[in-house]
């Protein structure tokens, strides 16, 4: 009988491509997917360890599958957190059979062969995609120093992929890929560490673009949003802006190490939605960063007044090991966090709804996921919330339906007004 795997991925839309890339070599392997986790031979946890609340998670998540799993079946622990702490986490874990690197643990289980091969994961072919989206993971690493990201020290600088590895792995997705979503941890500079002396999203854009309905762009520095890339994103017809601002106090901006402020965010939300008033936008802010005043935490409730963004993330924030921010002084309180934390949320949370009710009555067109599921370009997968459509509407449809209700931050549409293709 074949060996059974079941791989467990937690954190960024990132990890989940790296996990589908290992799925790839299981699969070549000739191990196959388990049913469930009681089910397999060997498990394995795609990690995070950006913050310590992903951390936690991480390690909360490694012993539940180890209790899960069944006699004798292997745990191996992989990811961000496991190449941040290599061996201190395999002392910590004895539950887990092996702690490796990325792209090192899909051979385990053949102890008798030695040492498993490491190789390159960022570069490596995946299966088709199971749904009619996909992400397209561009570039590893960041040549970025923010104050409070450890993520450089452990994913190195940034590499970019050629542009024909790109496509062909579009191509590869399979022709039912309606909508690629792009993620790396700097997507605007991919192309930039190739030797050219420029960077390579537009293009790159404009070519995915060519090849599927709709092209999404995940995880964007605000400094890096140029006139052509804005062109080039209402061009796709996929308007959506997910923004890295961070927060808006200038001085809280230069401690973190970041460009901008409240005011020039502003003005170049305003700008985009000159061009394209239906813009969606998304951020996330830092809450809580050594010496974040009460004056700082105002300017960030009146910018969300005033931006009125989509959808937005607040975290609080965590002393990463060996960054700017663990050694400066004027830590906040973690109970004054934990409230400002709740404020920004609360007041958030009434501007997405408030968005969200002014789409009911009108018509949009629907990206079909899965059976009553869809999403309009406002919606990113997995991250946003999604429209609820007749269960009658076949999967990877482009279709345009009405808005009749919300209920939270969902969409709930009936009656299809007609098909945009296939």
């Amino acid at each position: 009988m074949r060996r059974r795997f079941w791989i467990e991925t937690l954190g960024c839309p990132k990890n989940q491509v790296d996990s589908d890339k290992l799925t790839g070599v299981l699969e070549a392997d000739g191990l196959v997917p388990a049913p469930t986790v009681a089910d397999a031979d060997l498990v394995v946890v795609n990690t995070c360890a950006f913050v310590e609340e992903a951390r936690s998670e991480s390690i909360e998540t490694v012993l539940a599958l180890g209790d899960a799993r069944r006699p004798g079946a292997e745990l191996v622990v992989t990811g961000c957190l496991a190449e941040r702490y290599g061996a201190e986490l395999a002392e910590a874990l004895p539950e887990a059979d092996a702690v490796a690197g990325f792209g090192v643990p899909v051979h385990l289980g053949r102890r008798d062969s030695g040492p498993p091969p490491s190789f390159d994961l960022l570069n490596l072919p995946r299966p088709a995609s199971a749904s009619p989206w996909a992400y397209l993971k561009v570039a590893e690493g960041c040549d970025r120093a923010c104050g409070f990201c450890a993520i450089p020290s452990f994913r190195g600088p940034q590499r970019s992929r050629s542009m024909e590895s790109l496509l062909a792995e579009v191509e590869a997705l399979g022709d039912h890929v309606k909508e690629v979503v792009l993620v790396a941890q700097d997507l605007a500079a991919f192309g930039r560490d190739q030797g050219e002396g420029s960077r390579r999203i537009v293009p790159l854009v404009n070519a995915v673009a060519e090849r599927v309905a709709r092209v999404r762009l995940l995880y964007l520095y605000p400094s890096d949003l140029t006139e052509g890339l804005i062109e080039v994103i209402c061009a796709t017809g996929v308007p959506y802006f997910d923004l890295s601002l961070q927060h808006v106090s200038r001085p809280l901006l230069r401690a973190m190490r970041r460009w901008g402020d409240g005011e020039r965010f502003l003005a170049r939300m305003a700008d985009i939605r000159r061009r394209r008033p239906d813009a969606a936008f998304r951020s996330n802010f830092i809450v809580g960063y050594p010496g974040e005043t009460e004056d700082d935490h105002d300017r960030l409730l009146a910018f969300l007044d005033e931006a009125e963004l989509d959808w937005c993330g607040f975290f609080a924030w965590s002393p990463e090991e060996g960054t700017h921010a663990a050694s400066l002084p004027g830590r906040v309180d973690p109970a004054l966090v934990h409230e400002r934390l709740a404020e920004c949320t609360e007041r958030q949370d009434g501007i997405t709804s408030r968005r969200r009710e002014g789409l009911v009555g009108s018509a949009v067109e629907v990206l079909v996921d899965r059976p009553g599921i869809g999403r309009t370009y406002r919606e990113a997968p997995e991250i946003d919330g999604v429209v609820h459509v007749p269960a009658g509407l076949p999967v990877g449809e482009l279709a345009t339906v009405t808005v009749d209700a919300t209920t939270g931050i969902d969409l709930v549409a009936t009656g299809a007004t007609g098909s945009c293709g296939v």
